[in-house]
């Protein structure tokens, strides 16, 4: 014990050194700290974006973006198709279709046309298509655009946005009942609250839910039923719009989507998400791979301060060592003493770095985040709107992903597992600065020292 003693004793033997090797090794630790914490921060990230991006693939008609192009609908028997393709771990099939008020529904248009709405749909009030650039002449009314989905809680049915609700609760996604969730635009323009009905279809409808908006625009002006009940009542008998289509492991994508083309051939198109979502992980990968290499770097770094400290250490006092020896003293018994002068010396160091760090960690990795995203190009949900009309596959393939969006909320936490890396480092710090001072000491020979002196 007195061999423990005397090392830390030892460390502050002198004043200036302790406090300037303690800053510096600070300093290295705290760096290391921080890049650990922000290594794992963007690693979570990563596999977070990973399972919710980057394996997913969307098929739709050939031919067809949501209202606009042409060829054949979708079926039922090719959503079982999908759902029989290896490595597909989940199918979300979605029915777009349009309700007109005074012609299938008594559902008054919860949102103004504006110009955009008389461009695209001003020619269905009867009148000639307006070109491009000019709106219709005549009153119009924008269509309410009604969604089938087979999955309440995962649809991403309008426009790329989940299905949320404010007021009541979500219907039997796989029934065919007469029910539906209804935008809050419709249900403020038609006076409807949870329990109401409306007429579709000759069909009367109660409100099931009403959605909540206020992220979403577009979600006021549509009403979603059950997939089956869709079908049913606009007449579309088993047929589907678009299927999204969730892999099991981004790995085997490219094996998926080459499945899926030939079991379903020119009646569909497949698009994956992966090209994508390897845009969206590359600022992440930058940043991982600085803060793994600032990470190595802080450690050896951390370990050369202590190393040239304790080797000066040895060499000043080769003469102590010498009569230690001397006296009888085993070579084990002083290189532990000076071992545990080092690991003081790292321990200090750790202290104020760990606090050090734990400040630091989020300004820099905010920092990291910012050199990334100035460098990297991220998509504007115009991209969506050009890609495909509402409800399309291809538009929500595109609006489910927004690439500034990994980015955001990207936070250091510490937990109990950092603070054991933090131990660890200080430990491996502490070993690799002293084992070749340790080295030097085993040489030192009482009788040369004693005879030099």
């Amino acid at each position: 014990m007195s061999v423990l003693k005397r090392g830390v004793k030892n460390t502050f033997r002198n004043g200036i050194r302790t406090i300037s090797v303690t800053a510096i090794l600070a300093i290295s630790i705290a760096l290391s700290l921080v890049m650990l914490l922000s290594y794992q921060a963007v690693e979570g990230r990563i596999t977070e974006v990973k399972s919710s991006i980057g394996n997913i693939i969307t098929v739709t008609p050939a031919g067809s973006r949501g209202f606009f192009g042409g060829g054949e609908p979708l079926t039922n028997d090719t959503v079982a198709a999908i759902k029989n393709t290896a490595h597909v771990s989940k199918v979300q099939a979605t029915l777009s279709s349009q309700l007109t008020t005074d012609s299938t529904t008594n559902l008054e248009s919860g949102m103004d046309a504006g110009t955009l709405g008389e461009r695209r749909f001003g020619g269905q009030d009867g009148g000639p298509v307006p070109p491009d650039g000019q709106v219709s002449t005549g009153t119009f009314t924008l269509p309410i655009f009604s969604v089938g989905v087979d999955d309440v809680a995962n649809a991403r049915a309008i426009s790329g946005s989940a299905i949320t609700i404010a007021s009541g609760s979500a219907f039997d996604a796989s029934s065919s009942d007469r029910e539906a969730l209804i935008g809050s635009g419709i249900a403020e323009k038609n006076e409807l609250s949870v329990g109401a009905t409306f007429t579709a279809y000759d069909e009367e409808i109660i409100v099931a839910g009403i959605l909540d908006t206020a992220d979403n625009r577009f979600a006021e002006n549509v009403v979603v039923f059950p997939l089956a009940t869709l079908q049913e009542l606009a007449g579309l008998d088993g047929e589907v719009s678009d299927a999204t289509v969730q892999v099991d492991s981004i790995e085997n994508m490219d094996a998926t989507v080459s499945a899926l083309q030939a079991t379903l051939g020119d009646i569909a198109d497949v698009v994956s998400q992966q090209d994508t979502a390897a845009s969206a992980l590359e600022p992440l990968q930058n940043i991982r791979g600085v803060t793994l290499a600032s990470l190595f770097g802080a450690l050896g770094a951390g370990a050369v301060i202590l190393f040239l400290t304790m080797l000066m250490v040895v060499r000043e006092r080769r003469r102590e060592i010498g009569v230690m020896k001397a006296i009888g003293a085993p070579t084990s018994s002083i290189v532990t003493q000076f071992f545990t002068e080092g690991v003081t010396f790292t321990v200090l160091g750790g202290i104020f770095g760990t606090i050090l760090g734990v400040v630091l960690a989020n300004p820099v990795l905010g920092a990291l985040v910012k050199s990334s995203t100035g460098t990297t190009g991220t998509p504007t949900e115009g991209i969506a709107r050009i890609a495909g009309g509402p409800g399309g596959g291809f538009a929500r393939a595109f609006e489910t992903i927004n690439l500034r969006g990994t980015l955001d909320n990207l936070t250091a936490a510490v937990s109990w597992e950092v603070a054991l890396y933090a131990v660890l480092a200080v430990l491996v710090i502490a070993a690799l600065g002293s084992m070749i001072p340790s080295f030097f000491i085993a040489r030192v020979r009482p009788a040369e020292v004693m005879r030099n002196e």
